[in-house]
């Protein structure tokens, strides 16, 4: 993915990539991304049996109290829930999610959700499984405003061991937002932000791209303008996969409702 150079790879293939990105156009060379405070993202992820999905949606519209106040006095930012659109065994069914821009506003809304009872409602006691996430993004960027029904895609992604310490933020400015600030600037979708976790619970190399879309027409879309851009740039995405594990890639697709400030 990519619309910039970048160079300063330790392999000869990357750096076969970076001469010739730096060869394009200087049009195609002029934004600058730069790193952002972190936002930290706490993700509930629930297993529901599908006789219960009715009682979850319930239960997600009676959290929205508990957000929308957290929302209005500005401890987070955002807030939301997914339903999986493409289940896997053993894999959520439904989450919920908030951003804050402090690790302390995140964990202080989770204590809310716990005083109140929101984290212990009945339909919960019924999951099969149920994990958590802490993550931390200092590459976002979104449309202020609140959607219901839009399309969240989430790829996971696992830097190979002789990647440079600085793989993902080299991936990120060069490779990855300037295709995303293109795909906000024309509204095709509504939010992106690339993520690690911020406690770790898997891999350490690990890191996501999530970006939302405005409707099902834009999952098409992005995919179009990725092959354009590859097209366009041939090397990109060798460069991309020299420091990536493609093997351990996967993907996940959900309906979303999202509220962002």
């Amino acid at each position: 993915m990519n619309q910039k150079w970048w160079s300063g790879v330790a392999s000869v293939l990357a750096l076969a990539a970076a001469a010739a990105v730096s060869s394009r156009p200087a049009g195609a060379q002029t934004m600058e991304v730069k790193e952002k405070p972190p936002m930290y993202s706490y993700l509930a992820n629930w297993n529901i049996p599908r006789a219960q999905w009715a009682e979850m949606a319930k239960s997600d519209a009676a959290d929205e109290k508990l957000m929308e106040k957290a929302f209005a006095s500005g401890t987070i930012v955002a807030y939301g829930n997914d339903m999986s659109l493409i289940h896997q065994p053993d894999q959520s069914t439904h989450d919920g999610w908030w951003s804050a821009m402090s690790m302390a506003g995140v964990l202080n809304v989770l204590d809310q959700a716990y005083t109140s009872g929101s984290a212990t409602a009945p339909v919960l006691s019924t999951a099969t499984k149920h994990w958590d996430n802490l993550f931390v993004s200092r590459y976002y960027n979104w449309h202020s405003g609140s959607w219901k029904g839009v399309y969240t895609h989430a790829a996971s992604y696992t830097l190979k061991p002789d990647a440079p310490g600085d793989a993902v933020e080299k991936l990120t400015k060069n490779l990855i937002a300037p295709l995303m600030e293109k795909l906000l600037a024309d509204g095709t979708i509504h939010e992106w932000e690339v993520d690690t976790e911020a406690i770790h619970t898997t891999n350490p190399n690990t890191f996501w791209l999530f970006y939302i879309t405005a409707n099902a027409e834009g999952l098409d879309k992005v995919n179009a303008a990725l092959t354009d851009m590859l097209k366009a740039n041939p090397l990109d995405g060798p460069a991309f996969g020299s420091m990536v594990d493609f093997s351990t890639h996967r993907d996940e697709l959900a309906r979303t409702n999202a509220t962002y400030k």
